[in-house]
């Protein structure tokens, strides 16, 4: 079925999950909307997630779109079971995909996970790591400021790595082997993160599980697309400009093809 792909994400961070679509399912077109002029949703309320993530849904859902990724941890923990329940076209969220390729990785069952102040309070990982194996011990700690720093694109700044190391010095204390990379934005710091725990701690980006599973639902329904000429579109609502900086960066290639929208 040759329909395109909805990313959905607060900003920038879920091209770190569409860079793996893309890489594995290059067949596919992508439709990814960032909602970069409201980001970041981990300090809002439940309410202006659920209503900001619909917004973005439902502009997507007028181009057709036959899967939605969830590419936003703070997102899918609020209202991802909501949409999977409301649309007629399969959803998928970051969060069991991560978890479990954190279980198959750690090797002494203690496993760390970084968040926003909505993902970690809402413990949506807690409850998927323990759905898997019940044994494991979980660390979870906010990172308000670091999704911030990425949007802005300040995470190359010699001064961010204080900022990182003071916030990640309770995990210093902790004996997890495996830290869940729990908000999409954090990939991009994953350098600095590695540096201050140092090697023996392994990092879980969900990028990489999240387009196993598209792949594996789309060949399940029989939808994947056969064509040999694919479209990525980047919509933002925020400064295009900034966005195609930092997706540049990440694609290390030329993006410029960025569009506006308000919501």
């Amino acid at each position: 079925m040759n329909k395109p792909i909805g990313v959905i994400d607060s900003g920038v961070g879920g091209l770190t999950v569409t860079k793996q679509i893309i890489r594995q399912l290059p067949r596919e077109d992508i439709l990814y909307l960032g909602d970069t002029a409201r980001c970041p949703y981990g300090s809002r309320s439940y309410e202006e997630i659920r209503k900001y993530t619909w917004e973005m849904t439902n502009y997507l859902m007028e181009k057709n779109i036959k899967m939605l990724v969830i590419a936003c941890n703070t997102a899918t923990s609020v209202v991802l079971n909501e949409m999977r329940e409301k649309l007629s076209i399969p959803v998928i969220g970051v969060v069991n995909p991560g978890a479990r390729a954190a279980i198959k990785l750690t090797q002494n069952d203690q496993i760390g996970v970084i968040g926003t102040n909505a993902t970690i309070n809402s413990k949506a990982y807690h409850k998927a790591l323990k759905r898997i194996n019940d044994n494991v011990t979980i660390e979870g700690l906010a990172c308000p400021e670091f999704a911030g720093i990425v949007e802005n694109g300040d995470y190359n700044k010699l001064e961010v790595f204080e900022i990182v190391k003071d916030t990640l010095a309770p995990l210093l204390k902790s004996n997890i082997d495996t830290l869940i990379l729990g908000c999409t934005h954090y990939p991009l710091l994953s350098p600095i993160i590695q540096k201050v725990l140092g090697p023996t701690i392994q990092l879980i980006s969900s990028g990489d599980e999240t387009a196993l599973e598209v792949s594996a639902i789309l060949d399940q329904q029989n939808i994947l697309s056969d064509s040999e000429y694919t479209s990525h579109q980047f919509y933002t609502t925020g400064d295009p400009t900034i966005f195609s900086k930092i997706a540049s960066s990440l694609f290390q290639e030329s993006l410029e093809n960025v569009k506006h929208i308000k919501l």
